[in-house]
């Protein structure tokens, strides 16, 4: 799956719209001896600005978020660097403004280690926990290290009132993830104010 390829269908199925969301691969040799500096390895993602529904151009960044070359990337670059140190084995990180995972992360009350319950047995699977983090204005690097350490141990996140971000080892696993939460997240806020039979720890092998 290509990154622009993704991009529009992502945008033409109304799981991001206008100019929000951003997407990222890792790329480069993989077994650097230093995850954090990653050398051999850098990121290209979405410049800033651009509509993934009309991607011209990727920006390159490296695992420090230092931008290398092409057009200016997304403000939220550091966050996709924060998870590719946090996950060594991720290759692709997609985030996204979709409406149901984001109306969940502007919900109170909600578990912040866990924001969405396992109701489904892909959920559990795809996404396991999903953990929801403080919310910080779009694009303030203060969220790095928040992110950063949320991911060593959870692919998936939920960064309140702004959406969900995730990690896979290469992009279409990251998009099944993220298009389970969205659906989750949906199935979540149907479900609100009726009795509720969430999954149990070992239901689903």
């Amino acid at each position: 799956m290509r990154l622009t390829e993704l991009g529009r269908s992502l945008f033409e199925r109304g799981l991001t719209h206008g100019r929000t969301g951003n997407l990222s691969i890792r790329v480069g040799d993989g077994d650097s001896t230093d995850a954090r500096s990653g050398s051999g390895d850098t990121i290209l993602v979405t410049p800033t600005g651009a509509s993934l529904g009309a991607l011209d151009g990727l920006s390159r960044i490296g695992l420090d978020s230092r931008h290398r070359e092409g057009p200016p990337p997304t403000k939220e670059a550091f966050l996709h660097a924060a998870l590719y140190r946090a996950r060594p084995e991720a290759r692709a990180v997609v985030h996204l403004h979709s409406p149901f995972a984001t109306a969940v992360s502007c919900m109170d009350g909600l578990d912040p280690a866990s924001a969405i319950p396992p109701l489904t047995a892909y959920f559990t699977m795809r996404v396991g926990r999903l953990p929801l983090l403080p919310y910080y204005a779009p694009g303030d690097a203060a969220l790095g290290p928040v992110a950063e350490a949320a991911a060593a141990g959870h692919h998936a996140l939920l960064l309140a009132n702004h959406g969900p971000i995730v990690a896979g080892p290469d992009l279409a696993t990251a998009a099944d993830a993220v298009e389970e939460i969205e659906a989750t997240a949906r199935i979540f806020l149907l479900l609100q104010g009726l009795p509720t039979r969430p999954l149990t720890e070992g239901t689903v092998r």
